[in-house]
């Protein structure tokens, strides 16, 4: 695992290194000699350029290591040659990473490219709406959070955590709205989600105060 993390972190210099031994070899010996060489320095250079230091990025950030994560998402200098999937999951990434220093209008343009870029299931189109819906909520655009937001219970999360986090939002601007009934649907069904995590634990309790308290 380490060695191939490893080549991922070095396989341009090394392609770059192996182009010119290959190129060497060629003058000084023939091409036929040079070929393995030259075949091997060509892999390594499309490698990189296809799918980038992604997976080194995405160690970065479950370990929590932010800085890392922001400093190899900078090397990636042409991310429209990386093919679809990874693309994706590189504008994606992007804007989690935006979201986190609160850049909100960065965040949105990184998932809107994310969507343009397709995606490889349905259940991570669904967090590409519910990033979409999220940032437009805190940027008060409810209309948009609304929709958003409803399009990616409707396509879809990869865990209850997420579902659980959508609908809640969903409850509150129904709140919001005054349609009680509409909200009391959306409570139950996040509650019905289980969600452990102790953020979306403590806003289901601090809602149901209210919840409990609502007409219809």
């Amino acid at each position: 695992m380490k060695a191939f993390n490893l080549f991922i972190k070095y396989r341009l210099p090394l392609g770059i290194v192996l182009l010119l031994a290959g190129i060497a070899l060629g003058l000084a010996f023939g091409w036929w000699e040079a070929a393995i060489v030259l075949v091997l320095a060509v892999i390594c250079i499309v490698t990189h350029f296809l799918f980038g230091p992604m997976r080194l990025i995405q160690e970065a950030v479950e370990a929590g290591d932010v800085e890392t994560a922001n400093r190899l998402l900078n090397q990636i200098k042409f991310p429209k040659l990386l093919i679809k999937p990874i693309r994706s999951g590189y504008y994606m990434m992007q804007s989690n990473m935006a979201m986190y220093s609160q850049d909100l209008d960065k965040a949105e343009a990184a998932v809107k490219a994310s969507i343009k870029s397709g995606s490889p299931m349905k259940e991570y189109e669904g967090m590409q709406y519910f990033q979409l819906g999220t940032i437009a909520y805190q940027k008060n655009d409810i209309k948009t959070a609304d929709a958003n937001l409803k399009k990616a219970v409707r396509l879809g999360l990869p865990d209850k955590e997420n579902t659980a986090a959508a609908l809640l939002t969903l409850c509150s601007i129904a709140m919001s709205r005054r349609d009680f009934k509409t909200a009391k649907d959306y409570f139950r069904r996040a509650k019905a989600q289980k969600p452990t995590t102790d953020q979306i634990v403590s806003q289901i309790k601090e809602m149901d105060k209210y919840i409990s308290r609502m007409p219809g």
